[in-house]
């Protein structure tokens, strides 16, 4: 990739500025794409990051071993942290792209190669312009999609270390038109926590079912008994989804098992309402099988937190996609997502914003045949760019 002598470029240019180039950083989101990487696995990835952003006059740092963080700084005043995130999933692609995943059985099928291609894209025009005063960081994030890396981060020192007053992040969304932005004031994507649930009965013949404790009826009635949570124990103004996404027991049609287990996930925005499901859901669970003579062991695990967007934040970053990409940039009425983030965990610490960037029509996030839309890395890289140098400076910045 060819980087050009260090300009003072003015702001307004950076949309031409980063749409020249853009056939270098496709070309780099197919490298990417092409080579996916797992949760804290991504080794090339962060690799091949670190070593371009140095490239470019950034100083690189590595936090956990795969966790990647950049610092840009020019003169005294504030400093901004805008993330990225890295990992791909055990997907088997259906794509049929000539550039599509050669690891078998993994692929980047939500498009954080993407996400981290329209990061470098500002990096390298911002390392060249420096059009800021302050400290601008880049956070190349491990371990999205296990909701594992920003914990990891954050743990590992992240806000001791790399200070910033606000930090930003994006993610694509298939549905919406691509160069359009989301913004969502307050709750933007849900908590996420799973159960497991193991309800024990006492196995017997199909024949003689008097005989046995059938733990399929006994959850079966429990199950039935889930969806009465969300509607007569949650506030119906407010949003809960109870899911059970697995369920298995017994092998013959003849037999009684003795067990069955389930997997259930639960999503939710309000901190209250999510305590409402942590407490309200085990206990239904073992109360509705006691009915029937059967044992639940109910085993919570805590996922993370809903993503809460700070206003001011959320207010500015939506300004700057109007005033550098134009009103039809912006998608008017965007709701908050049922969907989670592990970005949570930043906004526990720092006031910031997590942006959607329309994807186009594409097949939905982590299907085989989603496909990341080349024609975003540019306006999203532009958006971000802008965001750098008005927050840094506090002065608007033009299209």
């Amino acid at each position: 990739m060819n980087i050009a002598a260090s300009v003072a470029t003015p702001a307004g240019a950076a949309r031409s500025d980063i749409a020249e180039r853009i056939a270098d950083f496709v070309a780099l989101r197919h490298e990417f794409h092409a080579s996916p990487e797992l949760a804290f696995r991504e080794k090339a990835t962060s690799l091949r990051i670190a070593d371009l952003l140095a490239r470019w006059g950034w100083r690189v740092e590595r936090l956990t071993e795969t966790g990647v963080i950049a610092t840009l700084e020019n003169g005294p005043g504030r400093s901004l942290g805008i993330r990225a995130d890295i990992d791909a999933l055990p997907i088997a692609e259906a794509t049929g792209l000539p550039f599509a995943s050669r690891v078998p059985g993994l692929m980047h099928a939500c498009g954080h190669d993407g996400h981290t291609t329209i990061l470098l894209a500002a990096a390298e025009h911002l390392a060249r312009t420096r059009n800021f005063t302050g400290t601008l960081r880049l956070i190349f994030q491990p371990a999205e999609e296990i909701g594992a890396g920003a914990r990891a981060l954050i743990d590992a020192g992240l806000f001791e270390r790399f200070p910033v007053d606000a930090i930003f992040g994006l993610h694509n969304w298939p549905g919406l038109p691509a160069g359009q932005f989301g913004f969502v004031e307050g709750p933007a994507m849900a908590a996420v926590d799973k159960i497991d649930v193991r309800v024990r009965g006492k196995g017997g013949h199909g024949a003689e079912p008097h005989l046995a404790i059938d733990p399929i009826v006994a959850t079966s009635h429990a199950i039935a008994a889930l969806q009465s949570v969300v509607s007569r124990n949650i506030d119906p103004r407010e949003m809960a989804v109870v899911t059970v996404g697995s369920i298995h027991g017994g092998e013959a049609s003849n037999v009684i098992p003795a067990e069955v287990e389930l997997k259930l996930t639960l999503r939710s925005y309000a901190p209250e309402v999510r305590a409402r499901l942590r407490d309200r859901i085990p206990d239904l669970f073992r109360n509705v099988v006691a009915g029937f003579g059967a044992e639940a062991q109910v085993d919570y695990h805590e996922g993370f937190p809903a993503v809460i967007n700070s206003v001011a934040e959320t207010r500015l970053i939506r300004a700057i996609a109007v005033g550098t990409l134009g009103p039809d940039a912006v998608a008017e009425g965007f709701r908050p997502r049922t969907a989670s983030e592990d970005f949570a965990f930043y906004l526990h610490h720092r006031p910031g914003s997590f942006v959607f960037a329309g994807n186009g029509d594409s097949a939905a996030l982590h299907s085989p045949e989603y496909r990341f839309n080349d024609d975003i890395i540019a306006p999203a890289a532009t958006l971000w760019v802008a965001l750098a140098e008005r927050f840094l400076t506090g002065e608007p910045q033009n299209g």
